[in-house]
């Protein structure tokens, strides 16, 4: 090969076709007879046009990348190469689709030391990020497979691949350029007998990518908390008790903070009128309350347009006590949340007993989960939303002394670190003379980071003053999660070994 060259790549043209055909010929010496004819090339040049990427070396087509748009979930993970091209009609192709599907990318073999493969990754990758598209996704083949088939399964052989224990042409180069493999499909291309007719389904996420709904409730990449940070004080009525509460929401909602937080029992106080009863009876009493506090929130978050996190309140369901606590949207819709753990001390004192649902909520600053206090000390719960992409984490909580308290600080910054997002803990402060078992608080809100570049050093993005009645509002940048995720100095969700170990919800409890 010369060396003085000139490589270009740019859009393709139908005057290309000669030089396409020759390359690709010479691409797959085993199929001499399978290549794109003139009317498919036409066809996406006519379509997608900036979809259809060639390569040039010296001026000739010696490789190319072909794609068209698919609106992803009217197929799945479960199709064909037949089915995602609407059998070579490419009627498939959708312009207001969400994924960039890849239907070719070859290179001349003479050519392939040149790295112009990854060339046409990265202008996928970049038509990809332009084009506000969600993902790139295509069936890669396996080639190498049919020389240990043998001995190993494909999910072996793509384990081996991973490792480097063998190498294969195609796979090897497409896990080098950030595409994970979503699974294994049988049947992707017919009569392909190098991979067996297997293929990996592979996928590239556009970490820029804003969805595309046209309202204003799109995500903004600024997300602004207001964390209350509760002074328990006696109040003769519900409707005093509110007066405080509606001031919090007022203050927070003043800072244009997207939510506000309050601690768990933010309402024992109310508990004061029934000091003379038996524990357990009086937070049964409390329970009376549940409903007509939640719809108070509910037109607090509506008239202050903000999401409000209520903390928790008891409630009584068929016969069994249960925390609980609500998420009141700004838009007017509430949903439910349990505290999963109860703590020895209530099952013993309200003989209160633990909830079966945890759950992602969908909000206008993106999904978040919630985790009340005692929840926290539990990894296996955070993991799980965090699998499920959660933003934030908020967990109100409130405990009665400085070493509880530094067990639920100490496992929400971990819980950030493991589950790479924000978490939130609004907890309450002073004392209740005169309610039994809620009788001292201890508490320091805080807003804590996962650890790595774009984040504070010490995972501390805020703190509010040790046992102190204030506010503290925080600002969170979401798409540092989202490059945390993908090209963070380690990524703890995308590193997890889940060759040898997962943790999954049992059937029936998500």
């Amino acid at each position: 090969m010369a060396d003085n060259i000139t490589i270009e790549l740019r859009e393709l043209k139908m005057s290309d076709y000669q030089s396409l055909k020759s390359a690709m010929i010479e691409a797959y010496p085993d199929s001499p007879s399978d290549y794109w004819i003139e009317e498919h090339i036409q066809k996406l040049l006519d379509i997608f046009p900036e979809g259809q990427i060639g390569i040039s070396v010296n001026g000739k087509i010696v490789g190319c990348a072909l794609a068209i748009i698919v609106n992803y979930e009217h197929f799945g993970d479960e199709h064909t190469y037949q089915q995602i091209t609407g059998n070579y009609t490419f009627n498939t192709h959708n312009p207001k689709g969400d994924v960039l599907y890849g239907i070719e990318v070859f290179i001349h073999p003479e050519y392939r030391g040149l790295r112009l493969g990854r060339r046409l990754y990265d202008a996928r990758k970049e038509l990809c990020e332009n084009l506000n598209l969600r993902a790139i996704i295509f069936g890669g083949r396996i080639p190498n497979y049919h020389l240990h088939a043998h001995t190993v399964t494909p999910k072996e052989y793509i384990q081996k691949v991973k490792h480097k224990e063998i190498y294969d042409p195609t796979l090897t180069f497409q896990l080098s350029n950030d595409f994970h493999i979503k699974k294994v499909l049988k049947g992707y291309l017919p009569g392909d007998k190098s991979s067996q007719e297997y293929a990996t389904l592979l996928q590239w996420d556009n970490i820029y990518y804003t969805r595309k709904t046209g309202r204003l409730s799109d995500y903004e990449p600024i997300v602004r908390l207001g964390l209350v940070q509760w002074q328990m004080r006696s109040y003769q009525s519900i409707d005093e008790l509110f007066e405080q509460v509606e001031y919090f929401v007022d203050a927070v909602s003043g800072y244009q903070s997207d939510f506000a937080l309050f601690p768990e029992f933010y309402n024992a106080p109310l508990m004061a009128a029934y000091n003379h009863l038996a524990e357990s009876e009086a937070i049964r009493q409390l329970a009376t309350f549940t409903e007509e506090s939640r719809n108070r929130f509910l037109n607090l978050a509506i008239s202050y347009n903000i999401n409000i996190i209520t903390g928790s309140m008891p409630l009584l369901r068929d016969d069994k006590l249960y925390s609980v606590g609500y998420l009141c949207r700004r838009n007017g819709t509430y949903e439910e949340y349990e505290k999963i753990h109860v703590t020895p001390d209530e099952v013993k004192a309200w003989g209160m007993v633990g909830g079966r649902k945890v759950k992602v909520f969908e909000t206008d600053c993106g999904p978040i989960g919630i985790l009340m206090s005692y929840d926290i000390v539990f990894p296996e719960l955070s993991r799980l939303l965090g699998q499920q992409g959660i933003k934030i984490l908020f967990v109100p909580f409130v405990t009665d002394t400085q070493n509880a308290y530094e067990l639920v600080r100490t496992c929400a910054r971990a819980r950030a670190i493991e589950s790479e997002c924000y978490v939130a803990i609004a907890g309450a402060v002073g004392n209740l003379p005169r309610v039994h078992n809620m009788d001292i608080q201890f508490a320091q809100s805080a807003v804590f980071t996962p650890c790595d570049f774009s984040f504070p050093t010490n995972g501390i993005r805020a703190e509010a003053t040790p046992n102190t009645e204030m506010i503290l509002v925080s600002d969170l940048d979401l798409d540092l999660l989202t490059e945390l995720h993908t090209y963070g100095g380690v990524r703890s969700l995308k590193d997890r070994r889940t060759d040898i170990y997962e943790v999954t919800w049992k059937r029936g409890r998500l």
